[in-house]
């Protein structure tokens, strides 16, 4: 497998730090990427389920990236390492617009990652009612004091858990199809900005939310499939 690739310049450099970052703010884990056609696809979750009764719906975040050479991977790795090795090569290179190509290692690949075996498909989408930025980000505030208010410091993991999975599972009002936690992944990753509609897209059991900013994946559980 390729242990390498290259990313086309800083910026795209600092965009995957700052993606990550935010990532890690929230689930502090791993990274999927997967590299084909000189483009990196890099895969984060925000919420999946932990167990068999658990309910929680798989929501991932996604954003690609142009890259400067071709590999072809699909490698997990932790997303604090990965983040090590690109300030690393951030301090290495120009400030200039001259600034050429990233040249980046992968770390050491983790296996025990159950979210990363889901793989939302890459064709098939057909096209939804846009939804409204504003109505997402909403969500997501009043779901985040939601939590806030129902886990006192210092609660057990377990309760912590369960109190997210009620309040992000729970579906949007007037997009019942999609769960809360979607509008909160949109937020938190920075995808909702300057009052872009968001556009939603369909296949199967998954839904998309997309900005020119970023995609979320939901991957909806099998009874809540409309007709």
């Amino acid at each position: 497998m390729t242990e390498s690739f290259s990313l086309v310049d800083r910026y795209a450099l600092g965009d995957l730090q700052t993606y990550l970052a935010r990532a890690g703010r929230v689930e502090d884990g791993s990274v999927r990427l997967i590299a084909s056609g000189g483009v990196l696809a890099a895969y984060t979750a925000i919420f999946y389920p932990r167990g068999i009764l658990d309910e929680s719906p798989t929501v991932l975040g996604l954003r690609t990236f142009a890259l400067a050479d071709a590999p072809t991977f699909d490698a997990v790795v932790p997303a604090r390492s990965l983040l090590e090795r690109l300030a690393r090569a951030e301090a290495t290179i120009g400030t200039g617009e001259e600034a050429g190509p990233v040249p980046l290692s992968l770390p050491h690949q983790v296996s025990t990652v159950t979210w990363a075996g889901i793989s939302p498909p890459k064709s098939g989408w057909h096209g939804q009612e846009p939804a409204d930025a504003a109505l997402l980000e909403s969500v997501a505030k009043a779901g985040i004091d939601e939590v806030a208010a129902a886990v006192p410091s210092g609660v057990g993991e377990q309760i912590v858990q369960r109190v997210r999975t009620e309040v992000w599972g729970r579906p949007i009002e007037g997009l019942e199809h999609i769960p809360a936690g979607a509008a909160f992944a949109a937020l938190s990753l920075g995808f909702l900005a300057g009052g872009e509609p968001v556009q939603v897209f369909e296949t199967g059991p998954w839904t998309r939310l997309s900005t020119s900013r970023g995609h979320v994946l939901v991957r909806r559980k099998p009874w809540t499939l409309r007709s």
